[in-house]
């Protein structure tokens, strides 16, 4: 398995997507103080997860890469996080949130086997 740019990796792609999906959802929300801290860091923390795969896959380095995806993941977990507040508070319906909430984890599964094929390729040197 080769990638040769990053928009080969379908992790990357998919969470590119699912940010898409959760900025329109929050953009269509009406302002309320609340509304507006929950719906800032919900979208930093969702733009994180793609942008920290990207700056990774830019490094050319494997270490650097998988401290970049471990960042990740930390933005995808702290995404969760803040989906079920906006699930819970009645900001976002339960099927939309439940929908996110799966893909998440679906990336979460596909970035922590891109960090384990990030290592092996290590190995391989």
């Amino acid at each position: 398995m080769s990638f040769n740019t990053l928009e080969d990796l379908e992790v990357y792609k998919r969470a590119f997507a699912l940010l898409d999906l959760i900025w329109q959802e929050v953009s269509s929300w009406k302002y309320f103080f609340a509304r507006d801290t929950i719906e800032r860091q919900l979208v930093r923390a969702a733009d994180s997860i793609d942008a920290n795969i990207a700056e990774g896959y830019g490094r050319f380095h494997f270490k650097e890469n998988k401290n970049f995806c471990y960042y990740s993941r930390g933005s995808l977990l702290e995404t969760k996080g803040f989906i079920k507040k906006c699930k819970v508070r009645g900001f976002i319906s339960s099927e939309k949130a439940d929908f996110i909430l799966d893909e998440l984890t679906q990336i979460h599964k596909m970035l922590n086997a891109y960090i384990a094929y990030i290592g092996r390729q290590k190995n391989e040197l």
